[in-house]
């Protein structure tokens, strides 16, 4: 197991110079009631003090009821400013306008929601001078299990090395929210969406591959098949030379 007090020292003081040197007056980040969010939020607040988390319901009830609830469990145990953008009208404008022009498939309307937070996060940075938190880990980027310019964008992420277990550790470690601890991951796309019912693979059987190389033919299989389609995720942008 990682050393989490050395962990928690060392990320935050890797957050606090990237503030200083980058002149931001603060630091903002998407609070989706999540593990990665959580943790995120808890090193920023500790590195920052002008840290703030947005709720960003759009559409799933979820995201109303069960991640905003967690959400705020989070920020009022480490006191983080927390404020409430609905998106749920955005998202609807959006697809009506869209819809207009083409028809729109289920991979274009579940990346709206992640692509509108986003917008909405650096929306606000731009206005307040503050650098946009990533919350993706280790992980879900080897999955390519996050959405491009959505919430795979970020100024800086402090949690970008971390497998999902670690994440669950270190959450542990720093006592957080018991609700968020406890709840199966989910990026909140549509009620009832959890992320290992639709990779159909389990984050322990990742997290096991990608330490030790070892895991079962389906696993296996489900894993190089996600890494493989998703490699333009994590490739920098081709440009003509």
């Amino acid at each position: 197991m990682r050393d989490y007090r050395a962990e928690y020292e060392g990320r935050v003081a890797f957050i606090k110079k990237l503030v200083a040197d980058s002149g931001a007056k603060g630091i903002i980040f998407g609070n989706s009631g999540g593990k990665d969010s959580a943790l995120v939020g808890i090193l920023c607040k500790a590195a920052c003090e002008n840290t703030v988390g947005i709720i960003m319901p759009c559409a799933s009830k979820r995201n109303f009821g069960l991640d905003a609830d967690d959400g705020r469990a989070l920020a009022e145990q480490y006191g983080i400013e927390t404020r409430v953008v609905d998106l749920t009208d955005t998202r609807t404008v959006l697809m009506d306008k869209l819809s207009a022009v083409t028809q729109l498939n289920n991979a274009a309307i579940t990346n709206l929601a992640p692509r509108l937070r986003m917008t909405t996060l650096y929306g606000i940075g731009a206005a307040e001078n503050r650098l946009v938190a990533g919350t993706g880990n280790r992980s879900e980027r080897h999955m390519g299990y996050f959405t491009k310019w959505g919430d795979g964008a970020c100024d800086f992420n402090p949690i970008a090395d971390l497998l999902a277990s670690e994440v669950f550790e270190f959450l542990e470690y720093l006592k957080a929210p018991r609700c968020i601890i406890d709840k199966a991951p989910s990026a909140g796309l549509f009620d009832g969406q959890t992320d290992e019912a639709e990779m159909g693979v389990t984050y322990k059987a990742i997290d096991t591959y990608l330490t030790t190389g070892e895991a079962s033919a389906h696993d296996k299989a489900v894993i190089d098949r996600y890494h493989s389609r998703s490699e333009h995720k994590r490739r920098d942008i081709p440009m003509y030379k």
